[in-house]
């Protein structure tokens, strides 16, 4: 514990550091419960996609023979050309968002390729789809996640270090000067018998 001067200007500013740091707690407890529903939200939200991403892979294995054929689909027929991301903020914490994905427009003669064609290069894209929003999800989770942990170190060292160690500051500086007090009295009580047995 650090040397406390025992003073009143010492008192005053123990004093309105308590204040302060009873003030801010709050707000940084409802901070971290905000980000815990958040992480929450986001984990839900990875675990439903990761989901949906297994059930489409799933689906696509019971015709997946037919992407031994050669028709070119590794070639070009699926082109991505834009992801969209935007910004958003929670509790504080800038955050990317998912907004979306554009590829470019396949070209290739119908007569030529097998039918399942459209169908394969349509599933892919979804596939790429859930996998870029799930990367986003991933950056939200480690980006909420880090401030969550900064916010619950700061909540414990007012809630276990700051607000006791300025609670015990106060005390010791009140019972000094309150001692102060009461000897500065009986010194003056001696001092008053003194003169009055002198006089």
């Amino acid at each position: 514990m650090p040397k406390v001067r025992l003073t009143k200007n010492e008192l005053k500013k123990q004093k309105d550091a308590l204040k302060m740091y009873t003030r801010y707690l709050p707000t940084l407890v409802l901070k971290k419960q905000q980000l815990q529903i958040e992480i929450r939200k986001v984990e839900e939200r990875r675990h439903s996609l990761q989901e949906e991403k297994d059930s489409l892979e799933e689906e696509l294995r019971s015709w997946i023979a037919v992407f031994g054929e050669d028709v070119g689909l590794s070639e070009g027929m699926i082109v991505l050309e834009e992801i969209r991301r935007g910004n958003g903020n929670i509790a504080g914490v800038n955050i990317p968002l998912f907004e979306g994905a554009r590829f470019a427009k396949t070209r290739y003669d119908l007569w030529v390729m097998p039918l399942w064609v459209d169908r394969a290069v349509e599933e892919l894209q979804r596939v790429m789809l859930l996998d870029l929003e799930l990367q986003v999800l991933k950056e939200q989770h480690s980006l909420l996640f880090a401030e969550l942990r900064t916010v619950t170190q700061r909540v414990n060292l007012f809630e276990k270090v700051k607000i006791p160690e300025t609670r015990t500051h106060i005390k010791k500086i009140s019972i000094h000067l309150g001692d102060q007090q009461t000897a500065s009295v009986v010194r003056g009580k001696i001092a008053k018998r003194g003169l009055e047995r002198a006089v």
